[in-house]
């Protein structure tokens, strides 16, 4: 796989919708996080120091994330 397809792959992440179904699992900072709930959902994670992290949806489309690991 070249630079420019794993590019392409990141830009397309990040333009589309963040994914909506239970146990969704996405990637940011290094970190995965899954999505909890359907009303009221957040996405949990864990930081450097594996501590709980919880972020929105918003908190994700500002911090950027990718369905795979980067």
């Amino acid at each position: 796989m070249s630079t420019e397809t794993s590019a392409a792959e990141a830009d397309s992440d990040q333009s589309a919708e963040l994914p909506t179904a239970p146990r969704s699992v996405v990637w940011s900072g290094g970190h995965s996080y899954v999505l909890e709930g359907v009303r009221g959902a957040r996405w949990a994670g864990v930081d450097d120091r594996r501590r709980a992290r919880f972020l929105t949806d918003a908190d994700l489309q500002r911090r950027g994330w990718s369905h795979h690991p980067r």
